[in-house]
């Protein structure tokens, strides 16, 4: 049974926690074989106007949900404002990352560490093999098994425990909600989002993983997108930007999506979950509701879409193919209902 705690720490945002509830999502992808829907995905999808105004909104984008690692940008700011000791873009872009187990992103965690006098066994993070499919593989080749290292949050653990070593905290117990640590974090979570925490549970990887709402999730990314250099925003955001491969891998379609749209912020994370945001403040959401990550991309495509972005660029990654007999015979792409309101 998973671990939930509702007792929280009090926040400095004076917004209502979104509510607890079945979120009411709407088909946002098909799967089109042979010229019929063969699949339907369903989700929500928010696009926020670089005033902060909500330009475009399809399913529910205010149900309180886990945003999983699409939390961590916020998560790296709540480390800063923490005492974190500055580190480099490619460490700090690797502080917000769901790695891919590259050497690269091993060898940025052991740096991390190293600046604490600390190792892999200080880790409390889940074992695990690398993400990217054909690392895992290499790694599998070499008898190498699960490691604390090569689980894709390693950046963010080595950094929760330097910056607890940093403030003089306890190192054994950092995971716990009610760590000076966690309740850091959560304070920062509200404060970016606008509106305190609903409820604190376990993320994958063992650390407290803290429900908002699709909007506030949102929100919180344009503020990171828009933020002045040398804010702990600021920072996190431009390390992010100049280094997507630390903050994902070098095949993957977050970091391949960041270096196609100038000055783009983004961020994915499990079960479906999206966010995109551009320096002026104009920011997408998105939220698959059966965790396909198969869908992720295409919708954030059209919603990106809505924010003038070159569909010509957006192209790419507006499609993934139907396979029949090798070889295409269709297409998964987002609704027309987020495709045909366009501006």
């Amino acid at each position: 049974m998973s671990k939930t705690i509702t007792t929280l720490p009090p926040h400095r945002a004076s917004g209502e926690p979104p509510e607890i509830r079945e979120p009411a999502h709407v088909p946002v992808a098909h799967v089109v074989r042979g010229g019929l829907v063969e699949g339907v995905h369903h989700g929500s999808v928010v696009v926020l106007a670089a005033d902060g105004s909500v330009q475009f909104r399809a399913g529910d984008i205010e149900a309180a949900f886990y945003p999983r690692s699409a939390l961590k940008p916020l998560q790296a700011v709540g480390l800063l404002r923490a005492g974190l000791p500055p580190l480099d873009d490619p460490l700090l872009a690797l502080v917000a990352a769901s790695h891919s187990g590259e050497e690269r992103h091993l060898a940025g965690a052991r740096d991390i560490l190293a600046l604490g006098q600390l190792t892999e066994d200080d880790l409390r993070n889940v074992p695990d093999l690398p993400y990217d499919p054909a690392v895992r593989d290499e790694w599998i080749r070499r008898g190498l098994g699960p490691t604390r290292l090569a689980q894709n949050c390693s950046g963010k653990h080595a950094a929760m425990l330097l910056t607890a070593r940093t403030r003089g905290w306890r190192l054994d117990d950092y995971l716990d909600p009610g760590h000076p640590l966690q309740e850091e974090l959560a304070a920062t979570v509200a404060d970016l989002t606008g509106r305190r925490i609903a409820r604190v549970t376990v993320d994958g990887c063992g650390a407290p993983l803290f429900s908002v709402s699709l909007h506030g999730l949102t929100r919180a990314a344009a503020r990171l997108a828009t933020a002045a250099p040398g804010t702990d925003e600021g920072r996190v955001a431009h390390a992010m930007r100049t280094h997507p491969e630390m903050v994902s891998g070098s095949t993957r379609d977050v970091a391949r999506l960041v270096r196609a749209v100038p000055g783009l912020l983004a961020k994915d994370g499990f079960e479906g979950v999206q966010i995109a945001a551009l320096p002026d403040g104009r920011a997408v959401g998105v939220k698959i509701a059966d965790g396909a990550d198969r869908a992720r991309m295409p919708v954030t495509a059209a919603a990106l879409a809505h924010c003038g972005v070159d569909p010509d660029v957006l192209a790419p990654f507006a499609a993934a193919p139907v396979i029949g007999g090798g070889a295409p015979v269709g297409a998964l792409r987002a609704t027309e209902a987020l495709t045909s309101h366009r501006t």
